[in-house]
């Protein structure tokens, strides 16, 4: 089936998977992953690209960030990879491709998915193994929103700020967020929705994000499954 096109929506936070071709690393030291978060703050501010959480793994990165304009998210992410893959070849002396390909990416409904996909992304290394919790994880966003250390990269995002008056309040209540595990619905949503290229949210949103795209925002029900689509209110 051929991939579905871009989501181009202005102010909606969308969830960005790159992945390294074949699944290989694309981290090999220290230096490349502060390059690689270096280089994404600049080209990001550059175009207009607000990072709420992200997470560099050793063969894949995850973003959730919100578009100030409709080319801001593949801009950013054409302009980093073609300078990250060259300082990779050169610093390693290693030729060729590094990225699986393009990226995928997902719209997100905040109201309903932004603490999530926060969660989830900031979650990557717990799941993986790599870590035991995600503040012994150096490579994201975790020690910005939940513990309040200083990160150029991130941006708040409104639901975010929404979770205490104070920034003590925020980073307590985000914190209590991770006491429970991310349901398997949950977790299944984000990852189909992100793979496939679909909408991210309830019934009404992926709606109205579909007809604002003029694509379809969920996959169509199965024959004889007349249940809602993913994500569904």
């Amino acid at each position: 089936m051929a991939r579905l096109g871009r989501w181009f929506a202005p102010g909606i936070p969308q969830h960005i998977i790159q992945r390294g071709n074949n699944r290989q690393p694309v981290f090999f030291s220290l230096e490349d992953r502060r390059a690689f978060r270096d280089w994404l703050g600049e080209i990001a501010t550059d175009h207009g690209l607000a990072i709420h959480a992200y997470v560099l793994m050793t063969n894949h990165v995850h973003i959730l960030a919100t578009p100030a304009r409709a080319d801001s998210i593949g801009r950013t992410m054409q302009q980093l990879g073609r300078l990250y893959v060259r300082g990779i070849n050169r610093a390693h002396g290693r030729t060729g491709t590094l990225w699986e390909g393009r990226y995928r990416s997902t719209v997100v409904e905040a109201e309903s998915y932004l603490l999530a996909v926060m969660r989830y992304i900031e979650l990557n290394p717990v799941r993986a193994n790599m870590v035991d919790h995600p503040r012994d994880h150096k490579w994201s966003s975790y020690a910005c929103n939940a513990l309040g250390q200083s990160d150029a990269l991130v941006t708040p995002h409104d639901v975010y700020l929404a979770l205490g008056r104070t920034t003590e309040a925020r980073l307590a209540a985000y914190r209590d967020l991770f006491r429970a595990r991310l349901g398997d619905e949950t977790l299944a949503n984000i990852r189909s929705a992100t793979h496939a290229g679909w909408a991210l949210g309830g019934e009404r949103f992926v709606r109205r994000i579909g007809a604002k795209a003029e694509r379809r925002g969920a996959p169509l029900p199965r024959g004889g499954d007349h249940r809602k689509p993913m994500g569904s209110e």
